[in-house]
């Protein structure tokens, strides 16, 4: 297939659910890392097409709903020191902190700028050299590597009032993480396909080695989703774990080598704070002692509070896969697109946000 709308035929698509329907007899929960799979598969319904031999629950990948609320909060605390300027995707402007978000920040004075890359931020810092340019690096292995190029760019053209508050998550550490704990059983993985564009398959190979779980990196159309399905459950019913692409127009399994050199040249990785899950060692990702005069951590004196969550709120379980929205009292209620409480709702990729905008569905 070739056209975006062949991923999206009912008649190909009715097929699919057919076959996945009458393979699968195992009673079987499957995990969509990804928050954009998620989206797709509230948005077109894939819950309540599938057999109810399978559950699907959302798991903890959308980047703005993991940044816990003590990172949250020094961004915004770097927005309050006179002479700063934190620029940062506009999806991050709405979610709660502690106590403020980098919009009520800019409402007050802040100096907050929104961005589409990080191209922008480097642009932004070039205009304004009386000033400190700080990009709120933001995202898993997909946006790293760009952030990376942002920080060899600044020092190509001498830009030297351009700090990277570096935020990044890594995704395998945080599935190892979760599968340790134990709290959610899983039969079959779907893997991201955006991250996966980058590392490749074989950082997956782990979970179907060493905990005998199916793995198939998928992409982001329904008839993506529902082959991935219909592949894990080939796995399942034969008792097999290995990992597959069903997404090979955007994955290969050595990934992307140029981006890879990028990452490892400009960062190493280090524990990161999720949130719901607390630190988890290795993954994530700060900038290296070769490149730290472009560390905001490590060039301004970031003072916080400590660290609070809001109350009511469940969106650390909904992340684990232990709760969906529709367990939050908040949710529909106090808690809306307009009014999020949490950064679950506020996400374009939040499981709240799918769930406000499509429906929960079946199994969740």
């Amino acid at each position: 297939m070739k056209y975006i709308t062949e991923f999206r035929s009912s008649e190909l698509g009715e097929g699919l659910i057919a076959r996945i329907q009458q393979r699968s007899k195992r009673k079987v929960r499957f995990m969509e890392f990804c928050g954009g799979h998620t989206v797709t598969i509230f948005r077109y319904g894939i819950r309540q097409l599938l057999p109810p031999t399978i559950e699907m629950v959302s798991g903890p990948g959308c980047p703005i709903c993991v940044t816990a609320n003590a990172d949250l909060d020094k961004a915004i605390a770097l927005s309050q020191i006179p002479g700063v300027i934190v620029a940062t995707f506009g999806d991050m402007l709405k979610v709660p902190g502690s106590r403020s978000s980098l919009e009520k920040a800019k409402a007050e004075g802040a100096e907050v700028r929104t961005v589409y890359s990080t191209m922008d931020a480097l642009n932004i810092a070039e205009a304004n050299r009386d000033k400190s340019v700080v990009f709120m690096g933001i995202g898993f292995e997909t946006t790293a590597p760009t952030i990376a190029a942002s920080i060899l760019q600044a020092e190509e053209r001498g830009i030297e009032n351009y700090y990277v508050l570096s935020l990044h998550k890594l995704c395998p550490p945080v599935i190892k993480a979760l599968l340790d704990s134990g709290e959610v059983e899983l039969g079959g993985l779907v893997c991201p396909g955006h991250v996966s564009a980058i590392i490749g398959s074989h950082p997956w190979e782990f979970i179907a080695r060493e905990y005998g779980i199916p793995c198939v990196i998928s992409g982001f159309e329904p008839l993506d989703i529902l082959q991935c399905v219909e592949m894990l459950v080939e796995q399942v019913e034969k008792g097999e774990s290995r990992v597959e692409i069903a997404y090979r127009r955007g994955v290969r399994p050595e990934g992307n080598q140029i981006a890879l050199k990028l990452m490892e040249r400009v960062f190493e990785p280090s524990p990161a704070r999720w949130r719901g899950m607390g630190e988890i060692a290795g993954s994530g990702l700060k900038i290296n002692s070769k490149y730290q005069r472009f560390d905001a951590e490590a060039n301004f004196d970031i003072k916080t509070a400590p660290a609070v969550e809001h109350k009511g709120c469940i969106c650390g379980d909904i992340l684990r896969g232990v709760k969906t929205p529709a367990d939050c009292k908040l949710f529909g209620k106090a808690c809306t697109p307009q009014n999020p409480i949490g950064p679950c709702m506020v996400s374009a990729e939040g499981s709240c946000s799918a769930y406000y905008l499509y429906g929960g569905g079946r199994g969740g």
